[in-house]
């Protein structure tokens, strides 16, 4: 058996509030638009992967988030940058319930660099709602499609 060394890794946020799913439009130059989960990569200063969630939707949308259950794992081939190393990275994926969210504190390179538009959108979570934009990856599409009742149970009270 033949192990790929991870040499990327995320933690991306299932958001929800209430009946919506909050999400990330990306508009790029010469590029479709796609929707993403808000999050992205583990920092060496990030003690752990939800340390890094935090941090992240902190930094896309100015957003605390409340009830984190890890959700979904994707692995991906990955090429590292400028011919850096190569493996897999692994995206963490979290259902999560939104406490709070103020875009004027969104900062970091999505704000303070941007290439291209990060607009916040909600969508209704259902899959309609999901059906509806380009999510990326398709591997979480296909997930949270037939999944929505199982994620949204995540959070039962009755879970423990």
């Amino acid at each position: 058996m033949t192990v790929r060394p991870v040499v990327k890794r995320t933690a991306r946020a299932i958001l929800l509030d209430g009946d919506d799913l909050i999400l990330i439009k990306r508009t790029k130059p010469g590029v479709d638009p796609y929707w993403l989960t808000p999050g992205g990569g583990v920092e060496p200063e990030d003690t752990t992967v939800v340390d890094a969630l935090h941090r992240e939707v902190h930094e896309e949308l100015g957003a605390k988030i409340t009830d984190v259950v890890p959700c979904f794992v994707d692995t991906v081939e990955h090429i590292g940058e400028d011919g850096g190393a190569t493996g897999v990275k692994v995206q963490h994926f979290f259902v999560c319930h939104l406490e709070s969210m103020d875009p004027a504190q969104r900062h970091g390179p999505e704000v303070e660099d941007p290439c291209g538009e990060y607009e916040i959108v909600r969508i209704p979570f259902t899959r309609v709602g999901i059906a509806s934009v380009h999510l990326v990856p398709l591997s979480l599409r296909h997930y949270l499609d037939g999944n929505i009742e199982g994620v949204r149970a995540m959070h039962a009270p009755d879970l423990g």
